[in-house]
This record gives C-alpha cells, sequence and structure tokens, in this order.
C-alpha cells in the first residue's frame, strides 16, 4: 500500500476509537462494545462487552474478521461548516487531532471546547451545543 493510503486506512481506523463497535472473529465469536485501543496488526481492546459477562477483553489482530461501527460517528465537518458560516476563513479542520480550530486559538472536539476563552470561545460553544443537540436527534 502507498503511505497515503496507509495513512487514510489508519485515520478511518481510529474514528471507531471510543466508539460502540461489533467485532466478528474469524472462529465466530462477536462482541460487542467500546473500542478503547487498537493497532496497526488490528489487535483491539473493547470495554463493557455486552452479553460475556466481561469489562474489558484483548482481541488479537490475526483473529479480527470483521469490525462494525454501531454507532453514528461525529460530523466534524459538519461542524466546521457551521463554525464557519459565523467565523468565515478562521475555522481550519485538524484530521490529525481530530479537532476543529477556529481564529488560531480555540480547539474544538467531538467533545466539546478543549482550549480556547473568551467571547468568540463562548459564541463557539453555543454553535457547538446546538450543533450537538440536532446530531443526537
Amino acid at each position: 500500500m502507498s503511505a497515503l493510503t496507509t495513512r487514510k486506512f489508519y485515520e478511518e481506523v481510529l474514528q471507531f476509537v471510543g466508539k460502540k463497535v461489533s467485532i466478528e472473529t474469524s472462529y465466530e465469536k462477536n462482541y460487542n462494545g467500546v473500542l478503547t485501543a487498537i493497532d496497526e496488526k488490528l489487535d483491539t481492546v473493547l470495554e463493557n462487552v455486552e452479553g460475556h459477562g466481561i469489562l474489558r477483553v484483548i482481541i488479537n489482530g490475526s483473529f479480527v474478521k470483521e469490525i462494525k461501527l454501531l454507532e453514528k460517528p461525529f460530523d466534524l465537518k459538519g461542524l466546521a461548516d457551521r463554525l464557519s458560516r459565523v467565523f468565515p476563513g478562521l475555522v481550519k479542520i485538524r484530521d490529525d487531532v481530530n479537532a476543529i480550530i477556529v481564529m488560531d486559538k480555540i480547539k474544538v472536539t467531538e467533545f466539546g471546547i478543549e482550549e480556547g476563552t473568551g467571547l468568540a470561545a463562548d459564541r463557539v460553544k453555543s454553535i457547538y451545543e446546538e450543533f450537538m443537540r440536532e446530531f443526537k436527534k
């Protein structure tokens, strides 16, 4: 695989971290839980595993047949577009850290504002909260 393709694949895989997934193994066993870690060999760590009485499990990547995302991924681009209407030309998406940077000083992720204060940060927070209300519908 080319370096660009490999990088894009891992960017996609990292979007599953922290989300509810279903992992099917090559020995036909399914695990549903929150993906907390994954490496380049697809070794995975799941928490809150449903139906097995297991709190946390590590699955060897050589047995992973399929990983399915069970919840809607956060729409970072959609939030960035919404922020750009209020802050035109001042919004950048940083895929490498899965965040939006507004005015080079306010950092927003799917969990809210992580950096920044003041009136602009308050406005970003209100846009984020409105977006999240619509996103969860």
